[in-house]
C-alpha cells in the first residue's frame, strides 16, 4: 500500500494553507496498491512532537470506513461515505497543523482493514484504534514538517 501527497513529499514541508491557523484545508492524498481482502480504510494524522509541549500525541484527523477503491482523497474534502472522528481540538473533522513552539513533524497513517469500523462520527482515535485491533491488513505513513510562521 502507498500513501502520497501532492502538495508535499515524504518528509518534506506541508505548505502553510493546510495549517489549522491558516485555511485549515485538509491536505490532498493519494492511494494506491490498497491489498486484496480490503474491506475499509482508516487515515489518522497527529502530531508525536507535541508530547513535549503538551504532554501528548496531538490528533489532527481520524477518518474511517474510507472504501477500498479510493484512490484519491481530494483537498479539503473526505470519500464519500467515510466518517471523521474528533480531534484534539475539540472538533469533528480535519484540524491542520498547528505547532506552538517550533517545527514539527506530522504523520498520516493509512490502514488497510478486513472490516467496517462500526462507530459513530465524532469517535476518537483510541476508540478507532481499539475497533481495528487484529483487524490490521497493513499499513503505510506519510510524513510530513510544518512550523509556525
Amino acid at each position: 500500500m502507498i500513501l502520497t501527497s501532492s502538495a508535499f513529499e515524504n518528509g518534506g514541508t506541508i505548505p502553510q494553507k493546510y495549517g489549522y491557523k491558516n485555511k485549515n484545508l485538509s491536505i490532498p492524498l493519494k492511494i494506491s496498491e490498497t491489498p486484496e481482502g480490503t474491506k475499509s480504510l482508516v487515515l489518522i494524522m497527529d502530531d508525536p512532537d507535541a508530547m513535549s509541549v503538551v504532554g501528548k500525541v496531538w490528533v489532527h484527523w481520524v477518518l474511517w470506513n474510507i472504501s477500498p477503491k479510493t484512490k484519491e482523497i481530494i483537498e479539503n474534502s473526505i470519500p464519500e461515505n467515510s466518517i471523521e472522528g474528533k480531534t484534539d481540538f475539540d472538533e469533528i473533522g480535519y484540524g491542520g497543523p498547528a505547532p506552538p513552539d517550533k517545527e514539527h513533524t506530522y504523520i498520516f497513517k493509512l490502514y488497510a482493514l478486513d472490516i467496517f469500523l462500526d462507530l459513530k462520527q465524532g469517535s476518537t482515535k483510541v476508540e478507532v484504534e481499539e475497533s481495528m485491533t487484529e483487524h490490521i491488513i497493513a499499513e503505510e505513513k506519510l510524513e510530513g514538517k510544518f512550523a509556525p510562521q
